[in-house]
């Protein structure tokens, strides 16, 4: 997390939400062979974060009970000296908007995993395939069943949420109209809207 506490997010809800609708995931666990980290889709389950990961992923067979990070990252990206207003004297940097949520992982029975990919679809899909968007229903049981049979799904115990939004919030007004128009020019423009 960022230092200095004009970028941080206070709200921890709003954090945990924000992660769910950002949707993807790196979470980190320690292990005795060293750190590892499962990219994976996040769904929100109250104050809590599922997620499923590949049975073969080197990590699955260290996360139930484990101690994790999960860390998130929603739009970001480059920002040029440039794109201030006096940029003789700035140096090049990185806006970002990221969170941080600390937890312990647990594994979910069938049900839950089934829940949690339907949660991931019904919050997806409209955005993706507003006109036909996909459900389990349109499969087969027994197809359905065996691709389960590859994933393992796990829930993450939520014990601490960090927000940072690093949107040049510490800068004047005019060098922030000259980053967005720098952001917009270069095609970022979801860095641009979210500091706009």
């Amino acid at each position: 997390m960022h230092p200095n506490p004009a970028f941080r997010a206070e709200n921890d809800i709003r954090s945990l939400e924000a992660a769910a609708a950002i949707g993807f995931a790196h979470i980190v666990v320690v292990t005795d062979q060293g750190p590892m980290v499962v990219h994976a889709p996040v769904t929100q389950a109250g104050s809590r974060l599922q997620f499923h990961v590949a049975r073969g992923n080197r990590a699955t067979a260290h996360l139930d009970g484990a101690t994790v990070l999960v860390s998130v990252v929603g739009a970001h990206g480059y920002v040029s000296p440039n794109w201030y207003v006096d940029h003789t004297n700035q140096v090049p940097t990185w806006n970002y908007d990221a969170i941080e949520i600390d937890g312990v992982a647990h594994a979910i029975d069938d049900a839950a995993l089934v829940e949690q990919l339907d949660a991931l679809a019904r919050f997806h899909e409209p955005r993706v395939n507003p006109d036909n968007p996909w459900s389990q229903d349109k499969m087969d049981e027994t197809v359905f069943a065996r691709m389960r049979g590859g994933i393992r799904g796990f829930e993450v115990a939520v014990t601490a949420i960090r927000g940072t939004t690093k949107l040049s919030q510490n800068k004047s007004p005019g060098d922030r109209i000259g980053i967005i128009a720098g952001l917009n020019a270069c095609g970022n423009t979801d860095l641009a809207e979210a500091m706009a």
